[in-house]
């Protein structure tokens, strides 16, 4: 669904109301302010570009999203995975463990996740 690819500024944007959801549009703005370093008119056009995309909803001043931050994070790593490694996943994770070290807690997790996941 391409509604859901993000620049980076919106982004930001999705994770302050995300993080302070149902958030009235004044305190957003403060929000953004403090967070961002936006001005109102800033705030404002993001947010009805967000609206009008579907990703949020502001009714009666108040703003909450439509779409979870889960969802837009999955897209967005898939993207990633895809783009940045023709969608191998152990591509992936080859890149991203080099030269680190994971503790044993990460480990087992990583495996529980394999094993839940896995085809058959």
């Amino acid at each position: 669904m391409e509604s859901l690819k993000l620049c980076e500024s919106d982004y930001r944007f999705m994770l302050v109301v995300w993080e302070n959801e149902p958030v009235a549009s004044g305190r957003l703005v403060e929000l953004c302010k403090e967070k961002l370093g936006w001005k109102k008119p800033t705030t404002y056009t993001v947010l009805r570009k967000m609206c009008e995309r579907g990703l949020l909803k502001n009714e009666a001043t108040i703003v909450s999203s439509i779409i979870p931050k889960e969802r837009v994070q999955t897209f967005e790593s898939e993207r990633f995975v895809d783009q940045a490694f023709e969608g191998s996943l152990p591509h992936f994770l080859t890149s991203f463990l080099n030269g680190k070290t994971i503790s044993e807690k990460e480990a087992e997790e990583l495996k529980r996740l394999i094993d839940e996941h896995k085809e058959g």
